[in-house]
């Protein structure tokens, strides 16, 4: 899929692409995508530099010459993808990139191979010293969504439904919305339980904690509103009345979104001091090594992922 993306000559134009892999890894993608890329190849993060139109290869050999073992968790693989991470990560804090788009990980395989957090963005906000509140952004055809939590046992869910925890949620996709050039994001939040609790007698949720947060909200100036029914709130933010959803839990905005645009989803990392991005379908194990996984996702990401960038060194310009 990265193969794929980078071969096509408009990526390559639109930005210093600096390119992390291990050769094992992009001889294969390229074997299997039927592309060759034209790379410059580098020794270090100090040592990088750029040629207009040509890919800057910094590449380490983490699996030491052993094959791909395609469409399986396992640690050789989740090791090589973690340690690919990580030196993103000191690229990101050198300055040496201005945003990491990155192919879908598999988080099983990433933990056989040394993750000890509960997903990438948590390992990402502890490298990156990032205090506070962060969220995955999924966004598919202009809707975007964030959640007030996210890889957690739906048995935990309700405990974890706080009042500020609701503000942060709102917050930070507002500001990332604005980020993105949507000069007064209109933000939907959805209830917890069904019906939004239908007054109370589903639940106190949405009376004590989410509709205090959303009037909060309000009283600072953002353009929140709810809270909404889950189950339809979907459906008026696919009508075009807002351009984000925020979701309870994972489940609640991921399976509408999904729905909606499965291939072209993309993954943002919110909160962090660089953009962060991925595609939203998944590491697609059932047709790996087949050469038919569409890129359409993760060409958004690059693209959301450039203009991100770009208008943040601007910003700081």
């Amino acid at each position: 899929m990265a193969v794929k993306l980078l071969s096509q000559p408009a990526n390559r134009e639109a930005a210093d692409v600096l390119l992390i892999a291990d050769p094992v890894a992009l001889e294969s993608g390229q074997r299997i995508a039927g592309k060759k890329l034209d790379v410059l190849s580098v020794e270090s993060l100090y040592s990088v530099r750029f040629e207009q139109g040509r890919i800057t290869l910094l590449a380490r050999d983490w699996l030491q010459g052993k094959p791909l073992a395609l469409g399986e968790s396992n640690a050789d693989s989740g090791r090589a993808s973690f340690q690919a991470l990580e030196l993103a990560t000191d690229a990101v804090q050198q300055g040496a990139v201005d945003g990491v788009v990155f192919a879908p990980l598999n988080k099983h395989s990433l933990r056989l191979g040394g993750l000890a957090h509960d997903d990438e963005l948590r390992y990402l906000q502890g490298r990156l010293r990032v205090p506070g509140f962060v969220s995955e952004f999924n966004i598919t055809q202009g809707l975007w969504t964030s959640r007030v939590t996210s890889h957690v046992p739906i048995r935990d869910v309700a405990g974890l439904i706080t009042h500020q925890g609701v503000c942060d949620a709102v917050e930070i996709i507002d500001a990332a919305l604005r980020q993105a050039g949507v000069a007064r994001p209109r933000i939907a939040v959805s209830g917890l339980n069904p019906h939004a609790g239908d007054g109370g007698s589903i639940g106190m949720e949405e009376i004590e904690i989410i509709a205090p947060a959303v009037r909060q909200l309000q009283a600072q100036g953002l353009d929140a509103r709810g809270p909404f029914p889950p189950d339809t709130v979907f459906i008026a933010a696919r009508r075009g009345d807002f351009d984000a959803v925020v979701s309870m839990y994972h489940d609640q905005g991921q399976i509408a979104m999904k729905l909606m645009g499965f291939e072209q989803g993309v993954t943002l990392h919110g909160g962090l001091p660089v953009p962060v991005a991925t595609s939203a379908s998944g590491s697609a194990f059932d047709i790996a090594g087949r050469g038919i996984a569409r890129t359409e996702g993760l060409q958004h990401a690059f693209d959301l992922c450039v203009r991100m960038a770009g208008a943040d060194r601007r910003g700081h310009s």
